[in-house]
């Protein structure tokens, strides 16, 4: 229960933050003007703090339960307030509750446009950045503490960058098979080649600070226990999902991307590369998922240089 709610809880912040700036970045004077065809937008941000909320709350008692070594301890007010004002955990978690509560008052009082964009990008860095307080580099001490947790904030901004674009693409992607508002096929391409230098750029932070991180939880010293621990395996597991994603990222990027820009002048050809982008894309967040699934299990997991 614990690690489906720190799932949502990831994904959801992804979302939050990645989402609405990848409205700023790619998509300009739509983004900022609060055009119809993203009037999702709004709704989305909504439910994702809606989700953060119930993620928050639902860790909070699923961990409660588990330091007091008791089910029925959950709900304990004393037992509560204990985690809540005596832990890391329980400052993160009152951090995302605050943040998402403050979210949902925004989307309600902001029209969709630049403001309620921005103000969901930073909202959205924050929550992510309170993961950094639960994780493994929030066990160790001194510089070496600061630096590891320092990595774990661009590792999850990072990952937000990229799983938020996706989603947004996907909703684009999913809108323009229908009628009503929605974006013309040029403004489509415009946003994915928006996408591309800044994907591009959040691979490399996603690289670096994974190769940082690894050194503390794996080490040079115990490469063995890769292949003989839970938390090795699941983190091969992990590194090959996100070997898949970057191929296919690859292939959006360097062939179905410009085949949409030459299809262009004609609409039945840029509807099929449009259907042909939806298909990878919706693939590639399949994966994204699968991958924060695994970080949401692996969170809980003592790592590789602690057992091995």
């Amino acid at each position: 229960m614990v690690a489906c709610a720190r799932f949502a809880q990831l994904m959801a912040a992804a979302v939050v933050f990645g989402a609405p700036l990848f409205f700023l970045y790619a998509l300009g004077s739509a983004a900022r003007s609060g055009a119809a065809a993203l009037s999702w937008g709004r709704g989305l941000a909504a439910t994702s703090g809606g989700l953060l909320i119930l993620g928050a709350l639902t860790s909070l008692f699923g961990q409660t339960a588990t330091m007091a070594g008791d089910p029925k301890m959950a709900f304990d007010a004393e037992t509560l307030d204990m985690v809540l004002t005596g832990t890391g955990f329980g400052y993160a978690i009152v951090a995302r509750l605050a943040l998402a509560s403050g979210l949902l008052i925004l989307c309600a009082w902001l029209p969709a446009g630049r403001r309620l964009w921005l103000a969901c990008v930073g909202v959205g860095a924050l929550i992510l950045a309170s993961f950094a307080w639960t994780g493994h580099g929030a066990a160790e001490e001194g510089m070496v503490g600061v630096v590891h947790a320092l990595c774990d904030i661009v590792h999850l901004l990072a990952a937000g960058v990229w799983l938020g674009a996706l989603a947004a693409l996907a909703m684009l992607l999913r809108c323009s098979r229908g009628g009503g508002a929605r974006l013309a096929p040029v403004t489509l391409h415009k946003a994915l080649e928006g996408f591309s230098g800044v994907g591009s750029l959040s691979v490399a932070a996603l690289i670096a600070s994974g190769l940082v991180n690894s050194w503390f939880l794996v080490g040079p010293d115990h490469l063995n226990g890769l292949a003989t621990t839970l938390y090795g395996r699941l983190l091969l597991l992990k590194l090959a999902l996100f070997g898949a994603m970057l191929l296919l990222a690859a292939a959006n990027r360097f062939r179905l991307t410009p085949a949409l820009g030459l299809a262009l002048q004609d609409e039945s050809v840029a509807t099929l590369a449009i259907g042909q982008l939806r298909h990878s894309l919706f693939l590639e967040t399949a994966l994204g998922l699968a991958v924060l699934a695994l970080v949401a299990v692996l969170g809980m997991l003592a790592p590789v240089a602690a057992i091995a």
